[in-house]
């Protein structure tokens, strides 16, 4: 490519001159191609090590000039065609040109200007185009990435690293290159190369440890083998980046979400060396995971910036040390010191921002007031006229009380704009925001009650308004017990702390705040603060009206879904009085219906049912539908998926921390196999389904505050006081039995209500009664205990064992195909799994280098695992190509065609792998007559008939398997006949299959008797059939010939030849385009084969007609349509030929191929180094 004119001062170091002119050298590196010896090998050692440029180009073009010392480099090339092409344009149009000038100096102002120009129109062409925005240093090592390992411009480098790779026990120094969706080594040191490719999807452990024998590594594991890499200058930076970017294909894995690049990432203010585009997309993304962590925000919430600052508490009177962080919505602040302030400021509800009058003890502050009469205080801000700048910005950019139809689920980007920047402009002193109410208008007017009048949700309804113990307790006496007095207590202490702390969204969250909710929240506040700790508060306010309007949208429709909530409902705590009336139940439908509305990939899982009747209880509907989002979406991740990832990582979690806080037990547990076992239904209904409900709320009281941290606190709190009873266990079902005792008796004595009998603790109490232990005994002791663990360690610990399970899933998945398809295909175990994984493998690059058809309509999840994963037809050809014992050179993608449409029933224009497993089965195991059914069938028409239209709903997949356990036995009488044109590109591709056969002659003599035997016999029963009845008597299947053909019978005889002929042009002529209609156009094609003599076709009635070739007639030439052919009647043909049977009774092997396809990426690699060499030896 043409480079800006650079100066080079030694033009002869390390490079080879093979082409000179008066004005302009090509240049070769030294090392590079064929030979150069001991030099070559060290300059080709030193390129790798210092990473130079000459290893992606190794030729340059140089500019010089008679009296000049100094050369400029004005093109270079990754290849000797490339370079050539820019070497002859310089010949052609400039080395004539130059030769008139007088001064050498003009020469090379001249060619100077003339290379930018070219530059600068190329880029003038790229306008239009995506921009790029990574430095000229990264462009080049994204380039040397794809040319060192085949990868596709669709394959983005993100980052890359000098490091060494230890194989065996020797370091290679290299280069790791960090792209979206592999990681990639490279090394070469004197003439020894080595290359490394691995897919992230293949990860299955990645970790940072420090040994002897590797100091300071990380250690990259897959199914079969681990990588070591060490020597890193910030490793660091570079396992954080490998995390995430094994995350995302993890997520690709789970559900198929593709990496998408943020578009509105915004251009830093200098140019950032080494720094790509995508590098710093990635590192917002953790910026904007962390903040939306750390304060509960939605999913859309991306990070602007952040700055140091102290915050006035007037509670303590004091300044709080910390930071301030700004978003699209929210200004936030967390203390440097843990829990000792944090605050949330959503902007919808702030009135005015204002600058305050600085001094010695408060510089640069910054006052921000809010609808509810509350101040905030910051100062000791750097740059704050910007910070109020962009405050108002987002403030300007907010509505006043709804945000309107704006989606929950659209993602905005994750770009973060540090805070720092300056600002060139002055501000005024303050913004102020208009006054507006953010109260919603009342609908209890006549007009409303009309609206609402045949709505599934509407206010008018019970639990529109009031919580289900609200109603319950509504004409309830007042009780005025001691319990009832405690409760009061609390309630008082919790309007204290409103008025020193503020109340709602904005309210300060302090060590206080933690202390009120572990004494346990008042049943009256419970639903107010679960909203408020959970910021499902914010999302409810943000979209007014969605939940309504989800409803009618959901209630009504059928699927798998909604049949499992109504199988649930009336399990969900039927010990409840709340939930034994259709008040109760109604309510519930409405919410888990709504919530499988708006995120079909969860749809329902079976535990959702005991946290929403819990959250019914306490809130109102629409607060419990986002609390119920805000647990599924935030809190607690991939949970209720249809794989419950989320519980089975966290199930991993708990065994590690078993492991790191109760080793003694932790091992004996493992024998017992009891962790995996208790841990899922604890995690999954956060302890509801396996604890009294009195004493278990309290826990969901400190989860919503807490986040999961608390719940494996109380797990390993309730491990540690069984200790010595788990120990002396000899078997599962007792320690089973012993904590589910412990856990029935767990007791809450504060509570006011009744307690509910708990089904659980009625079925399995014993004679003796166990004590009882109280609910805040167990929360204390678990802080006490087990408090150390932090919400970061956590996520650390998430990440590892989501690697682990996702793989597990994915082997589980595995096995279960290869089981299933152990029946209905004759490979061997190791073969189905090497073809499965070859299978997906197809369907998961799909997923990041783009396909006809998107990966997520080729994934289904719900289908069954033989089902899940489809390829499109682009895909199953490269398969085909790759894997197919029927070899017929040029013809090969038209059978490949006819194949997929013969296996794609439901005519969807995808193939699962159980239709794929079918289709290869038949070539490779079965017998003759099943191998010539095949083939006979993929040269019939397909079906005409319309393909089903595609029902959304379970009962369609039933039908369908229903009908696939029906006995279906097809007989070699129920195939269609074939007509001539089907028995002209049947032979063609009988023809090609031999070209690389040993008995090649002998198999194209038998063919060619074969074909004129069969057509005698079609024109015997031609003859036959026209005695009794007309053409109409030709089989209703037979593909209708092209109008334009069917210019008048064919001559008698001449049948024959029209098939030697098409055999000959089969062999001897070039691929020509198909020409026929839409119906046939897949049907027909002609390709170059390999060349045989002449001779060895034995056709003597050769006639001059001109006959079909691909599907299109030749002048001169017609078909006879009433000629036709029987199954019966090839196969007996063929059998008279032993040639032929022996082929096809030949047993073929798979293992070579699969084996091929595999290591067709590095062949392609070779293949390319080699070419480059050849170019060179060539040319030189």
């Amino acid at each position: 490519m043409w480079i800006h004119p650079e100066e080079v001062l030694l033009a002869g170091a390390l490079w080879v001159s093979e082409r000179a002119n008066p004005f302009f050298i090509l240049q070769r590196r030294r090392g590079h191609g064929r030979g150069g010896g001991l030099s070559g090998l060290l300059v080709g050692t030193l390129d790798v090590v210092l990473d130079s440029s000459a290893r992606v180009a190794p030729y340059r073009i140089l500019l010089q000039t008679a009296d000049s010392q100094i050369y400029w480099n004005i093109a270079c090339g990754s290849s000797r065609k490339e370079i050539t092409e820019h070497w002859d344009w310089l010949e052609s149009n400039l080395l004539q040109t130059i030769s008139i000038f007088d001064n050498d100096e003009d020469v090379t102002t001249f060619v100077k200007g003339k290379i930018s120009g070219i530059i600068a129109e190329e880029n003038r062409g790229k306008q239009g185009e995506e921009q790029e925005e990574d430095c000229g240093k990264f462009r080049e090592a994204e380039l040397k990435m794809r040319r060192l390992f085949g990868m596709p411009d669709e394959e983005k480098l993100v980052n890359y690293y000098s490091c060494s790779y230890w194989k065996g026990r020797v370091p290679r120094q290299g280069w790791l290159y960090l792209s979206v969706n592999h990681l990639c080594f490279y090394s070469f040191l004197l003439g020894k190369e080595v290359t490394l490719v691995v897919p992230w999807t293949e990860v299955t452990q990645l970790e940072k440890n420090a040994t002897l024998v590797f100091p300071e590594s990380i250690r990259v594991s897959t199914r079969h083998t681990e990588h070591f890499f060490s020597v890193f200058l910030n490793i660091n930076d570079t396992f954080k980046l490998m995390e995430q970017l094994a995350n995302i294909a993890m997520r690709q894995l789970l559900d198929n979400e593709a990496f998408a690049a943020d578009r509105s990432l915004p251009k830093p203010c200098k140019t950032l060396k080494n720094v790509s585009a995508l590098k710093r997309d990635l590192d917002a993304r953790a910026k904007n995971e962390r903040y939306r962590t750390m304060f509960r925000l939605t999913q859309d919430e991306r990070l602007d910036g952040h700055t140091d600052c102290t915050l006035w508490t007037p509670f303590a009177k004091m300044h709080v040390v910390g930071q301030l962080f700004i978003s699209n919505n929210y200004i936030c602040f967390n203390s440097r010191e843990e829990d000792l302030c944090q605050l949330i400021i959503p902007l919808r509800e702030v009135s005015i921002v204002e600058k305050a009058d600085s001094s010695s003890v408060l510089p640069c502050p910054v006052s921000i007031s809010t609808k509810n009469k509350m101040n905030f205080l910051f100062a000791n801000l750097k740059d704050r006229d910007f910070l109020v700048q962009r405050i108002s910005d987002f403030l300007q950019r907010t509505p006043d009380s709804s945000w309107g139809d704006t989606s929950p689920l659209s993602l905005i980007g994750h770009s973060v704009c540090h805070l720092s920047a300056l600002c060139s402009f002055l501000l005024l002193g303050f913004f102020l925001r208009p006054q507006a109410s953010s109260s919603v208008p009342s609908s209890s007017s006549a007009e409303s009650e009309s609206v609402h009048r045949g709505r599934h949700y509407h206010p008018g309804l019970p639990t529109a308004s009031q919580s289900l113990l609200r109603l319950y307790h509504q004409n309830a006496a007042e009780d005025l017990g001691p319990k009832a007095m405690k409760e009061k207590m609390k309630e008082e202490a919790w309007k204290i702390h409103f008025s020193e702390f503020g109340r709602g969204v904005c309210m300060y969250r302090t060590a206080r705040t933690r202390e009120l909710v572990l004494s346990g929240i008042p049943e009256r506040l419970r639903g107010e603060l679960w909203l408020l700790f959970s910021g499902a508060q914010n999302e409810m306010a943000s979209h007014p009206g969605y939940y309504g309007d989800l409803v009618e949208q959901a209630m009504g429709l059928c699927s798998l879904a909604t049949e499992e909530i109504e199988r649930d409902l009336h399990r969900s705590m039927p010990e409840h009085r709340a939930f034994q009336n259709e008040t109760g139940i109604a309510a519930l439908r409405r919410v888990l219906t709504a919530y499988a509305h708006r995120n079909p990939g969860i749809g329902y899982c079976q535990a959702m049912n005991i946290v929403t009747s819990v959250l019914l209880l306490y809130c109102t509907e629409q607060e419990a539908f986002w609390l119920l989002v805000a647990l599924c979406e935030r809190m607690l991740p991939d949970y209720y998926n249809t794989r419950v990832v989320g519980a089975l990582v966290d199930q991993g979690v708990f065994e590690e921390l078993t492991r790191a806080f109760l080793p003694l037990l932790y091992e004996h547990m493992q024998e017992l196999g009891v962790i995996s076992t208790i841990s899922l239904s604890w995690f999954l209904t956060l302890f509801l389904s396996v604890m009294p409900f009195d004493s278990a709320v309290l826990l969901v009281d400190c989860f919503f505050y807490e986040g999961i941290k608390v719940i494996f606190q109380v797990a390993l709190a309730v491990l540690h006081d069984n200790m010595d009873a788990l120990l002396s266990c000899n078997d599962e079902g007792e320690a089973m039995t012993i904590l589910g005792r412990y856990l029935d008796n767990v007791v809450n004595k504060q509570t006011v209500t009744p307690p509910i009998p708990h089904l659980h603790a009625l079925l399995t109490s014993g004679d003796e009664p166990p004590r009882e232990i109280d609910i805040f005994d167990l929360i204390k002791s678990s802080y006490e205990k087990f408090g150390s663990l932090r919400s970061d360690v956590i996520e650390q610990m998430r990440f590892k064992q989501r690697l682990k399970v996702i793989q597990s899933l994915e082997d589980t998945a595995k096995r279960s195909v290869v089981r299933a398809m152990m029946t209905e295909s004759a490979f061997s175990i190791e073969e189905l799994e090497e073809l499965y994984c070859l299978f997906k493998s197809k369907h998961m690059t799909s997923c990041y280098w783009g396909s006809s058809s998107s990966a997520a309509e080729r994934h289904d999840p719900s289908l069954p695992y033989l089902e899940q994963y489809r390829i499109d037809p682009v895909q199953f050809t490269q398969l085909f190509t790759a894997l197919a014992p029927w070899v017929c050179g040029g013809h090969t993608p038209s059978l490949s065609t006819r194949l997929f449409r013969l296996l794609d029933q439901n005519q969807d224009g995808l193939v699962n792998f159980k239709e794929f497993i079918t289709g290869l089965s038949g070539m490779y195991h079965g017998d003759m007559t099943e191998k010539l059914k095949l083939l006979y069938k993929l040269h019939l028409p397909p079906g005409n008939s319309s393909p089903e239209e595609k029902v959304k709903d379970y009962r369609y997949y039933l039908r369908m398997w229903a009908k696939e356990k029906e006995l279906k036995r097809e007989t070699i009488k129920d195939l269609p006949r074939m007509n001539q044109e089907q028995f002209i590109e049947f032979c063609k591709t009988l023809y090609n299959m031999f070209s690389e056969e040993p008995l090649e002659q002998e198999l194209y003599h038998s063919i060619a008797t074969v074909a004129s035997l069969l057509l005698r016999i079609g024109e015997v029963g031609k003859k036959f059939n026209n005695g009794s009845k007309k053409s109409e008597s030709i089989d209703a299947q037979a593909l209708p010939l092209d109008p334009q053909g069917e210019e008048g019978p064919s001559e008698e005889g001449s049948a024959d030849a029209q098939v030697c002929r098409a055999l000959a042009d089969a062999q001897l002529e070039p691929a020509a385009l198909q020409t026929s209609d839409e119906e046939i156009r897949d049907d027909t094609s002609a390709s170059s084969y390999s060349v045989v003599s002449s001779g060895s076709l034995q056709c003597e009635d050769i006639a001059d007609d001109t006959v079909l070739i691909g599907g299109g007639l030749r002048q001169g030439s017609t078909l006879d349509a009433d000629w036709s052919i029987t199954f019966e009647q090839v196969l007996a043909s063929l059998l008279t030929e032993p040639p032929l049977v022996d082929y096809f009774e030949k047993k073929r092997d798979i293992q070579s191929k699969m084996a091929a396809c595999k290591a067709q990426r590095a062949v392609e690699r070779q293949i390319s180094s080699a070419s480059d060499h050849e170019i060179t030896q060539h040319s030189v």
